[in-house]
């Protein structure tokens, strides 16, 4: 029987048996190649660390209200883990005509072995992008909307903080946008020599000087660089993104926020220097700031055509890469060890 990766409860990976069905009319069946995890949104629900394990969320007003009962993973536990999914499709069923079988395809999919979804849930995958590179189009999409948000033009300085998946694409991608010095902020060994080889110009290791805001504005002579994109998720480094940041400059907040804030003082710098904070790059909230010129379509469309004319790169994100044998095993690696790993990759056989 095939297998699938479930969250059963918080902090809780496991291989489950499962039984498969044949696509019924409009849905194909589907052979996983390459899955891949996103670990900052679904580690936060993995660890009942998100909202969502206390509250709903009220799409009708934007608000996130008390919700009755005992607080759990997400309100449909077990919890398939990961993120997106490369495929092949192996069956079709009725009133499918654009995707025969052997078809390539890929989509926001969990580390599963088989799918059997509606045709419209996957993509045709595009000719010339690997795998590797499209599990890697989610943290692509969200950097460009960050870089877009923190409208950097030619010649602008950005401090990017979170070397994981997102920060990473973000580099690169500042770069692209005509940034003259890209500064990344990132504590781990292993993200931070990937931050210098994707182009960084210095990273700063928050662990070895706290003072992180203190070493931007001195990498600057003292200005402050014009956008400050936060990925990683922790208050302490949107302090200093903000107190990073030059007067009158953007700072986007990339990642999803959790716990308490004591870290962030927002009656210092931010109180004083007339900055722009923007809430950044969740791709499900349409439409973006820049509707109608840009949509979700527009913004794939781009993260595609970069990834085609090698301008981004994705190989060296995927760490670690394991079998579907061992992805409840390297599931808690990434919960325990961060520093042995950016983004995890699920192979089949």
């Amino acid at each position: 029987m095939p297998l699938a990766l479930l969250a059963t409860g918080m902090r809780q990976p496991e291989l489950r048996e499962y039984d498969d069905r044949p696509p019924g009319p409009g849905e194909v069946l589907i052979r996983s190649v390459l899955s891949a995890e996103k670990h900052g949104t679904d580690l936060l629900f993995y660890r009942g660390e998100s909202p969502f394990t206390h509250k709903t969320f009220d799409g009708e007003h934007g608000l996130f209200m008390p919700r009755e009962g005992e607080a759990r993973i997400t309100p449909d536990a077990p919890m398939p883990l990961g993120n997106m999914t490369v495929g092949v499709v192996t069956e079709v069923g009725p009133e499918v005509a654009d995707l025969p079988v052997g078809t390539r395809v890929y989509g926001y999919l969990p580390i599963r072995e088989t799918h059997t979804v509606s045709a419209r849930a996957v993509r045709l995958a595009p000719e010339g992008l690997t795998a590797e590179m499209l599990v890697c189009l989610d943290p692509a999409l969200v950097a460009l909307l960050g870089v877009r948000e923190g409208r950097l033009q030619l010649g602008d300085t950005v401090a990017i903080f979170g070397m994981g998946a997102i920060g990473l694409m973000a580099v690169g991608l500042a770069r692209l946008a005509g940034a003259a010095q890209v500064i990344a902020v990132e504590p781990l060994p292993l993200r931070a020599e990937l931050a210098r080889r994707r182009g960084a110009d210095l990273v700063l290791d928050p662990r070895a000087d706290p003072d992180v805001g203190l070493r931007i504005r001195e990498a600057t002579g003292m200005a402050g660089v014009d956008a400050a994109l936060e990925t990683s998720g922790s208050h302490a480094a949107l302090h200093h993104a903000i107190r990073g940041a030059c007067y009158g400059g953007a700072i986007v907040t990339v990642a999803w926020y959790h716990g308490g804030a004591a870290a962030l003082e927002l009656g210092e710098e931010w109180h004083f220097n007339r900055q722009t904070l923007v809430s950044g790059a969740r791709l499900e909230s349409v439409p973006y700031r820049d509707h109608p010129r840009w949509d979700p379509d527009r913004v794939e469309r781009t993260v595609i055509d970069l990834f085609a004319r090698g301008q981004l790169a994705a190989d060296d994100l995927l760490q670690p890469r394991v079998p579907i044998s061992e992805a409840a095993e390297a599931y808690r690696l990434v919960d325990e060890h961060p520093e042995r790993c950016v983004k995890l990759a699920v192979e089949y056989r």
